[in-house]
């Protein structure tokens, strides 16, 4: 299970370098909804998670989100960031196993929406994790 839980955490994890430009993200309270299939040899249920989130315009000039950052044992593989978005594919292997992360995130000023692919490889089998994210702006902080 440590897999599927450094596979989460490789989610949350988009990296980032130095951008362009600020992203084009109004700043204020935005709500951010996932859900997370799992298809593969170990049967896991859909997972939904709702958070909430201030972005300030400090935040988005950093370019720090709160949930860039990289993460140990995980290597970026390919990043292309501009105001409009970021994608990018990262590998990340621990307990003898490897995920394979694929993310694009769209920035469209007070909404947000992207997905995320995560396949893994464990001694305990393949895991293909599609998760769709969708951002929303709901008013001033």
């Amino acid at each position: 299970m440590k897999l599927r839980q450094m596979a989460v955490a490789a989610l949350l994890a988009l990296p980032v370098a130095a951008w362009a430009e600020s992203p084009n993200i109004t700043p204020g309270q935005w709500e951010f909804v996932s859900t997370t299939t799992v298809s593969g040899d170990m049967p896991i249920p859909d997972q939904t998670e709702t958070e909430q989130q201030c972005i300030t315009q400090e935040d988005l000039d950093e370019a720090d989100l709160g949930f860039i950052q990289e993460e140990e044992g995980c290597e970026l593989l390919d990043q292309d960031t501009s105001a409009d978005g970021l994608s990018y594919s990262m590998v990340c292997r621990a307990d003898g196993g490897e995920a394979n992360i694929d993310g694009d995130m769209r920035f469209m000023g007070e909404h947000i929406e992207g997905s995320v692919d995560i396949m893994t490889q464990s001694p305990m089998g393949e895991l293909n994790m599609q998760t769709q994210i969708e951002g929303e702006r709901l008013g001033d902080c």
